[in-house]
């Protein structure tokens, strides 16, 4: 999959306060083509994304936040930030590797949700500049909230041709483990200050979901999309009541397919997602209460692996085993139509 990034993208740095317990936060900003991203060293948080519209303004199309202080505030939708060690759910807060149960912190009932009480969005990282943008890490150690194995992480942000946001992972480890990072970005096209997300247009190239049980994990099941409300194939508007993955197909995985792509007719603004992953979570983010986002104020399409592997070998592998470096590429590219 070919990014773009090139060295003529604007970086800069600068402080952005503190958390609660004194901890520096610094923010990076990325600059290119007319889009402007912030990124924060807290959570690897992106904080804003802003992209010109068909009237050729400028918008923020990403949910953020105004400080620190907000993020430390509302944890719980993850706004912008990257979530690991494994994104999604593991059922019953354990899995089995190489004959030895790793019990993980169950922080969503008896199920452990987006790397536990204190994931990679809860971590403040390192942050160095490469061309292009700017590159955050973090080692996540043997033991971190059940996880085997010392993990060595980054995550580089750089933009593209067009202003394309490039999220690349990278990842070793020490002893085997498993491994499932996203972005949990939340997207209105239409302005993240605009209400309601729903309505906007979206395409997935998905014909298959994996069914979830009462406690949104996996019952193990590939079932065909044809028929039921997670049809995407073709290009209709976004409903409410969506926490789902969707299979990508074989085409949409890796090169330059396009996994999926949502546009607002408003703004004439068009999101197209390209990623080297299998899967795509579909999030319609309903449970906002209006702090400080309202009900479907943003559509999260995390790439990833499928809910729950560890425990499911029929589905693809998140395994990571010493020796092995873990590689993973999406990309956020932007136009008006």
């Amino acid at each position: 999959m070919t990014s773009g990034a090139e060295t003529d993208t604007a970086v800069q740095a600068e402080d952005f306060g503190a958390l609660a317990d004194g901890t520096p936060v610094r923010r990076w900003t990325l600059e290119r083509d007319g889009a402007r991203v912030r990124i924060l060293t807290y959570g690897a948080i992106v904080q804003s994304v802003e992209t010109p519209g068909r009237d050729g303004s400028r918008a923020p199309v990403a949910l953020g936040l105004p400080d620190v202080a907000g993020y430390e505030k509302f944890p719980g939708p993850y706004f912008g930030a990257v979530v690991g060690r494994y994104a999604n759910r593991i059922g019953g807060a354990s899995f089995v590797l190489d004959g030895r149960t790793h019990p993980l912190t169950a922080n969503e009932g008896d199920t452990h949700l987006h790397g536990g009480a204190r994931g990679f969005d809860k971590r403040v990282w390192d942050a160095a500049a490469v061309p292009g943008g700017v590159r955050m890490s973090l080692v996540s150690a043997d033991g971190d909230e059940g996880y085997p194995g010392r993990l060595d992480f980054s995550v580089t942000y750089t933009l593209g041709q067009g202003g394309a946001l490039v999220l690349d992972y990278r990842a070793v480890t020490d002893a085997p483990t498993v491994l499932n990072p996203t972005s949990h970005l939340y997207w209105n096209l239409a302005g993240a200050d605009s209400g309601s997300a729903l309505g906007q247009q979206l395409r997935i190239a998905a014909g298959h979901f994996t069914p979830v049980d009462g406690a949104s994990v996996p019952t193990g099941e590939v079932a065909p999309v044809a028929g039921t409300r997670f049809d995407f194939r073709e290009t209709r508007a976004v409903g409410a009541g969506y926490d789902q993955n969707l299979v990508l197909e074989e085409g949409a995985r890796g090169g330059d397919a396009v996994a999926a792509e949502l546009y607002d007719a408003w703004s004439g603004r068009v999101l197209t997602v390209r990623t080297t992953e299998p899967g795509l979570q579909l999030y319609t983010a309903d449970h906002f209460d209006g702090r400080p986002f309202g009900p479907c104020a943003g559509i999260a399409l995390e790439t990833q692996h499928f809910p729950d592997s560890p425990n499911r070998p029929e589905f693809p592998s998140t395994v990571l085993r010493p020796g092995e470096e873990f590689a993973s590429r999406t990309v956020y590219a932007f136009s008006v139509r």
